[in-house]
């Protein structure tokens, strides 16, 4: 959950990380609590999470993050350190 609660499934949105709601083949789910729920963007990712994994994103500091993700994802290629 984004806020760290985990409310039963019953008490939670049914959150597509993918962003497309329509093509839902073999995609699992993420549940947020009802006030995170509208926070969170629910259009295409345009191959985010292949982008993020591409360039290293898990390898960083959670504060050193934005600036090097701005610098990488610009470069309209997979950059690699």
């Amino acid at each position: 959950m984004a806020c760290g609660e985990e409310p039963p499934r019953n008490e939670a949105r049914e959150y597509d990380k993918h962003g497309d709601r329509w093509e839902r083949r073999g995609e699992e789910f993420e549940y947020l609590c009802k006030p995170c729920y509208p926070a969170e963007n629910h259009q295409p990712r345009d191959d985010l999470e292949g982008l993020l994994t591409g360039i290293g994103a898990g390898d960083l500091e959670r504060e050193a993050f934005p600036t090097w993700y701005c610098d990488r994802a610009g470069q309209g290629d997979r950059a690699e350190e």
